[in-house]
């Protein structure tokens, strides 16, 4: 095809040195679950012919550059002109509300962070979003955003296609860049999940009051309260005046208390 200013395009594309590339040759691209899901997704919206196209395209290194951020992809493709296009794959980031949710669920069983750091992705990860109404991938075209910079007004080009095989293979190789595509690093999700698993320390308790009687006391010979007899205080002005606490006492019909004051006030004299 010619263009009206005597153009002839190349017919296929520039090579490109040093680019990146599938490391399947042939066959499928996708080793795991997870990388084949999200093909599977992008078939589902009738893209299944236009991948196929940019195949070609990956396993050759036409890829000279693939970065993920959250929620956005943004490959550097090289096509039949000397300058690469721009292709970007966008899609709908879970709010921080949503993330609470989802890292609350996640903490509360172990083995989902552990197969994560194994490099793994449990199947049940997809319940525990469904549960919470959300989906792991995209479940419709409305989450998802392609463009290119190419002329291709189809979508998706094989520089987007391109980009699509390339990012489903860096999700077998780290599970947890499609957690980083929806919203959340690897490491504040790590972070986040270490936290709500840490035990909770317990609430202060006060004090019990210390016992009156300490360990060292109890084989002591226990304390006997001193008991003071009641004393009257005799009298100084009359010395036969203890006799008058007795009571009556009486010998042979005689006093003895009687008989016995004068010898008291005998006894009082100097």
């Amino acid at each position: 095809m010619t263009d009206w200013h005597g153009y002839h395009p190349p017919s296929r594309p520039i090579r490109v040195e040093g680019g990146l590339t599938l490391r399947s040759k042939r066959g499928d691209v996708a080793q795991t679950w997870w990388s084949r899901r999200f093909l599977e997704v992008l078939e589902s919206f009738g893209m299944a012919g236009r991948l196929n196209r940019g195949r070609a395209y990956a396993r050759t290194g036409q890829v000279m550059s693939l970065s993920l951020s959250s929620s956005l992809v943004v490959a550097l493709v090289t096509g039949t002109r000397p300058e690469p296009y721009r292709a970007r794959i966008g899609v709908r980031k879970f709010t921080d509300d949503d993330w609470r949710r989802i890292e609350h669920a996640l903490a509360d069983r172990a083995i989902f962070a552990a197969k994560l750091l194994a490099g793994e992705m449990p199947p049940e990860i997809e319940d525990v979003f469904a549960d919470l109404g959300l989906t792991l991938f995209p479940s419709t075209m409305r989450e998802l955003h392609m463009d290119c910079t190419c002329p291709d007004w189809e979508v998706p080009c094989k520089h987007l296609a391109a980009t699509c095989y390339l990012l489903a293979e860096s999700f077998d190789t780290d599970p947890f860049e499609i957690l980083a595509w929806r919203g959340r690093s690897r490491e504040d999700l790590l972070d986040r999940l270490r936290d709500l698993r840490a035990p909770v320390p317990p609430e202060p308790t006060e004090a019990a009051p210390e016992p009156e009687d300490s360990f060292a006391d109890f084989w002591a010979r226990p304390k006997v309260a001193e008991v003071v007899p009641d004393l009257v205080e005799p009298s100084t002005s009359r010395p036969d005046a203890l006799l008058d606490q007795l009571g009556p006492l009486v010998v042979d019909g005689r006093s003895v208390t009687d008989a016995l004051r004068p010898l008291y006030r005998r006894f009082a004299k100097p």
